[in-house]
């Protein structure tokens, strides 16, 4: 003790540094405290609960809602270890029922765990749910320990969409590896035919009490019944907008900019010769891909609308897409920016997704901005989004279900288009470099990103640039 005042005697005072924060959230979701909510799924098999349950689950973590997914299937198979045949589901299998129940009261155990120890803000219950029974133990578990409950019922009564669920996802579930398709239609039809039997859906009077939307046939219509907040209301609206009709999403960014071949951050320069002949490129690529209905988006940048135009078709500007504001640091070089403002450089290299540039924008804060572009993706088909770096993480982490930490290192190339095509349980993606030589704008994290680095090792992953 004596030697560290001694020490600071001889020194002088300890140097107090200035500490700025520029990661405090500015998100518009609600950061629940003591009121979880369990999204509660309904439906008889087949009827696409878990392809609504992971995209639900997708889009909330996108949006900063801490979600995770419990399939009590998947507990099924880790408490049976072995799928013999649709008798397992019979009603009368009293064996199999037990075995069931005492599944789904495991997953509720691990829903209390997510809660109290992971901090989780909302939980995707996926299960069939078909019996009152089964809601009423749900429900009573809820209610003990204070969370919210939200009913999501799929009714489907359409052969052909049952038909291709099946056979899109069914037959490649763990339960009929290696089974003849023929056999595993035939056995996966008598199980809806077990759960027909005790099948009871949510009803408009008795359950009217409850918070609930039904979907029938995967969006045709819906019913949506006591929203009791914020959450709940994002979840409809998510729910009313997405659909299953086969599309691709094509993302690709601006061809390269003036501003790009010398290292500049922001700004709003007009294209570079490449990243003009990259325009002609494009144009000539979309044209080989025969796409019925294609709608092409940008940003009010003119990198973006210059880009744009060489297509030669119709285009709409969304201020949404526009890059990322870096606030007093836009048009600047990575260089500038460690030498005017060394310690703001180390900050965003901590946490890059949360920091937000002095009078800028955070990525969270890029992701709020880009939730109505989403939506918008989610109820349209086929679509061109001709955008800029940032942006394009953003999109690209919500499709591939990216983390807020890999979010902003995803690497989206000049150049390049990044066609996206949903598949049952997720995004299938197709990376095509359209063959015109592009600077790289890419800078992966440092590996020292303390503020008192040396600016070498703070420029170390910085892109050659002119």
């Amino acid at each position: 003790m004596e030697s560290t005042q001694q020490q600071q005697q001889q020194n002088g005072p300890p140097v107090r540094r200035r500490r700025r924060v520029r990661c405090e959230s500015t998100a518009s979701v609600p950061q629940f405290t003591n009121s979880p909510t369990m999204i509660v799924m309904v439906g008889l098999p087949a009827r696409g609960k878990t392809y609504i349950s992971k995209k639900m689950t997708r889009y909330l973590n996108w949006i900063g809602v801490t979600t995770k997914v419990f399939n009590v299937g998947q507990y099924r198979r880790d408490a049976t270890r072995i799928y013999n045949s649709f008798e397992f589901f019979r009603p009368d299998n009293t064996e199999a029922m037990k075995i069931r129940k005492a599944c789904a009261i495991t997953a509720l155990k691990d829903v209390c765990d997510y809660f109290t120890k992971e901090l989780g803000q909302v939980v995707v219950f996926d299960a069939t749910n078909t019996t009152a029974e089964r809601r009423e133990l749900i429900l009573s578990f809820a209610k003990e320990n204070g969370y919210k409950v939200f009913f999501v019922e799929s009714i489907c009564d359409d052969p052909d969409i049952i038909e291709e669920n099946i056979k899109q996802v069914k037959l490649s579930s763990p339960d009929y590896v290696g089974c003849d398709k023929e056999e595993a239609v035939a056995d996966f039809l008598k199980r809806i035919e077990c759960y027909k039997q005790t099948y009871v859906p949510l009803d408009d009077d008795k359950d009217r009490s409850l918070s609930y939307i039904k979907i029938f046939n995967v969006g045709s219509r819906y019913l949506v019944n006591r929203v009791q907040d914020h959450i709940q209301s994002r979840i409809v609206y998510y729910l009313m907008n997405i659909h299953v009709t086969p599309r691709s999403i094509y993302l690709c960014r601006h061809g390269e900019s003036e501003l790009n071949l010398t290292g500049r951050i922001g700004g709003d320069s007009g294209l570079s010769s490449r990243g003009a002949q990259f325009a002609s490129a494009l144009g000539t690529y979309l044209r080989g891909q025969c796409i019925s209905d294609l709608k092409v988006w940008t940003s009010h940048m003119k990198r973006t609308i210059q880009t744009a135009e060489a297509l030669g078709v119709q285009y709409e500007q969304w201020k949404a897409l526009n890059e990322i504001d870096a606030g007093v640091c836009e048009e600047m070089t990575y260089e500038e920016i460690q030498e005017n403002y060394p310690e703001e450089f180390a900050l965003r290299d901590q946490d890059k997704y949360r920091y937000r540039y002095p009078r800028g924008e955070s990525y969270e804060d890029l992701v709020q901005r880009l939730e109505p572009v989403i939506m918008e993706l989610e109820r349209q088909e086929n679509v061109l989004v001709i955008c800029h770096q940032a942006v394009m993480r953003c999109l690209l982490a919500y499709f591939l279900d990216k983390s807020a930490g890999e979010l902003p290192y995803l690497k989206c190339p000049l150049h390049t288009v990044l066609k996206l095509t949903p598949v049952a349980y997720g995004c299938k993606v197709e990376s095509v470099f359209l063959n015109i030589e592009a600077v790289n704008t890419h800078r992966d994290k440092p590996v020292n990103v303390d503020v008192d680095r040396d600016p070498a090792e703070a420029l170390e992953t910085v892109p050659d640039h002119i």
